[in-house]
């Protein structure tokens, strides 16, 4: 008798489901979030938080202020930055022009 493999699901939990946007509050600011998943990512953004690459195929999130949303027409298009899900969420801890070690040039 073979031994038996047991295969394993290493693929992590499933990519967030895109939705509506919500507001979230913040010590600065109301903010529109939208959760974008991997599989609806074709390129490459640089994320405001750390100053890294955001590659294609990973899961982020898309932010702009909430008073944007309320212009007529929608937010502006400007205003809108791709976040790392973990730099938006402790990008308040990081100060105001805070920049990651280690990066030549800074």
């Amino acid at each position: 008798m073979s031994p038996r493999r047991i295969r394993r699901d290493r693929s992590g939990p499933p990519d967030p489901v895109p939705g509506p946007e919500r507001v979230e509050s913040w010590p600065d600011g109301d903010w529109v979030v939208r959760r974008v998943p991997g599989a609806a990512t074709a390129k490459a953004y640089r994320c405001p938080g750390c100053d890294q690459e955001i590659a294609p195929g990973t899961p982020h999130v898309v932010a702009w202020p909430a008073d944007g949303a309320r212009m007529p027409g929608g937010m502006a298009l400007d205003e809108r930055r791709h976040w790392h899900t973990a730099c938006w969420r402790n990008r308040l801890r990081r100060g105001p022009g805070a920049k990651r070690k280690g990066i030549p040039g800074r």
